[in-house]
């Protein structure tokens, strides 16, 4: 049986005996938070366990790195959506240690894809810069700032919405606070 097969068989039994039941709320957070974070497999329970989140507490959006490459992207218009749509008053950036994107060079990552160089004469000739948007960063404190006075300084985010940075250990769950959205809001 395939992986796609046993996700499907799974699935049938998951709604005959109404598991799904256990995960019933609003599509509101409870405690008005969105949070973005990398989706480093260590972090899917890590981080909602670190910061005392719930299921149904906090509208969370994943990416590699927690970072926003673009202020006009779709991790901006998520964050964007929970405050302005679905009641979320606070931001908070969770990067991590030993992050995949710490490091990360363009070159490898396109070598490692396996892609022609033609598809990359493609891509360049579109006028995507492929070595400014498949880079990484050095330190994850510095990627996360970087984050959240993207987030902060968009035009479309009132200015009463506190952004605070944190960068989370994934082997003990302590959250180091970079950034305290509530200092930088006063």
């Amino acid at each position: 049986m395939s992986h796609l097969e046993n996700v499907l068989e799974h699935n049938r039994n998951f709604v005959i005996n109404e598991d799904f039941k256990t995960f019933n709320t609003s599509k509101f957070p409870d405690k008005k938070i969105v949070i973005l974070t990398c989706m480093d497999t260590r972090l899917v329970e890590m981080v909602p366990q670190a910061m005392n989140v719930s299921h149904g507490d906090a509208a969370i959006v994943k990416n590699a790195g927690a970072v926003i490459s673009h202020p006009f992207g779709s991790i901006m218009r998520s964050i964007l959506v929970a405050i302005n749509s679905l009641g979320a008053e606070q931001v908070y950036v969770v990067g991590h240690h030993d992050c995949g994107m710490a490091q990360l060079h363009p070159d490898t990552l396109i070598e490692q894809s396996g892609v022609s160089q033609e598809k990359i004469d493609v891509l360049k000739n579109a006028g995507i810069d492929l070595d400014t948007w498949l880079t990484g960063f050095e330190h994850v404190e510095d990627s996360v700032r970087n984050s959240v006075n993207i987030i902060k300084n968009h035009p479309l985010l009132g200015d009463h919405i506190p952004v605070h940075g944190l960068v989370i250990h994934p082997e003990t769950g302590k959250l180091d606070l970079v950034v305290n959205g509530e200092v930088a809001h006063s």
